[in-house]
């Protein structure tokens, strides 16, 4: 059996000097003069848990001027063996694309991907920070509303053949899915509810039983702790407050914390900062839903 494997970015070209959502602000990291030092070490400290998890993580090179290409769930959605290229909602991130695609093709000549695909042209939806897997559920949770649209939702759902329930996210603190919401292992849910509107809280509640949902509160959202990775019963996030971490103890899920705060700077943590690209649709026993 193949490990699992993920993606990663070398940081040498990480910085905030633009401000596309409310985390950022360039004139805090540039008052902070051991960010960039934290981040090297943040990234290696990251990296070092996922592999501890018995994973491989591939590497892609630093590119200047595109700092949040440290950024790869948005690169792509990924699942079994195909790739579907993002395409980004601001201008800043729009330079990210051709790299990415390039380190795409070289996976797939390398044999790690069997396709990839670019979106129709015109439809916006930035990878896998909007398109989170739930294989105990054979379905993608999508994300919409302020970077990705319906229209990239239904590209989604189109190109691999999947259902996608489309949950409309509220504010633009919480501008991807994988910032407020994390299908785990075990078939639970960690999300953060304020992060979405009324109709995509009923959308969850009805397709997630009750005791499948865990409640992330204020405190662990804005530590952006809900951006995890998860590997069975192991979940790796930046620092977490203390009642997160019992919530998560208590259904059987063993929490590694990294510090992240460089990247939380910027918008993002564990769960952006890598993409795991050995995601299977293999069918898994049926979850129930909520009555």
């Amino acid at each position: 059996m193949r490990k699992p494997h993920y993606l990663m970015t070398d940081p040498a070209h990480f910085e905030v000097c633009y401000q596309i959502n409310p985390w950022m602000d360039p004139s805090v990291w540039r008052a902070d003069e051991s960010a960039c030092e934290r981040a090297f070490a943040a990234s290696a400290e990251l990296r070092a848990a996922i592999e501890a998890m018995g994973a491989k993580v591939d590497m892609i090179p630093a590119e200047a001027g595109l700092p949040d290409l440290v950024f790869p769930a948005n690169a792509a959605t990924v699942l079994d063996g195909r790739a579907l290229m993002a395409r980004f909602a601001h201008p800043e991130r729009r330079g990210e694309e051709a790299p990415f695609l390039k380190a795409f093709q070289a996976l797939r000549d390398r044999g790690l991907l069997k396709e990839v695909a670019e979106l129709p042209d015109g439809v916006v939806h930035e990878g896998a920070g909007d398109a989170l897997w739930d294989k105990g559920r054979d379905l993608f949770f999508g994300g919409y509303g302020q970077r990705s649209t319906k229209e990239g939702l239904d590209a989604v759902a189109d190109f691999f053949g999947k259902e996608v329930v489309a949950l409309e996210l509220a504010t633009p603190h919480f501008y991807h899915l994988d910032t407020c919401m994390r299908p785990l292992d075990g078939g639970h849910i960690l999300y953060y509810p304020p992060a979405f509107t009324d109709q995509a809280l009923k959308t969850l509640r009805e397709r997630v039983a009750p005791d499948m949902l865990i409640e992330a509160d204020k405190a662990d959202a804005e530590a952006l702790c809900v951006n995890a990775v998860n590997l069975g019963e192991t979940v790796v996030m930046a620092k977490a407050p203390p009642a997160l971490k019992a919530k998560l103890e208590a259904k059987g899920y063993r929490l590694v914390e990294v510090d992240l705060s460089p990247f939380i700077m910027s918008g993002g943590a564990a769960f952006c900062m890598t993409l795991r690209l050995d995601v299977s649709s293999q069918p898994a026993p049926a979850l129930a839903a909520a009555e």
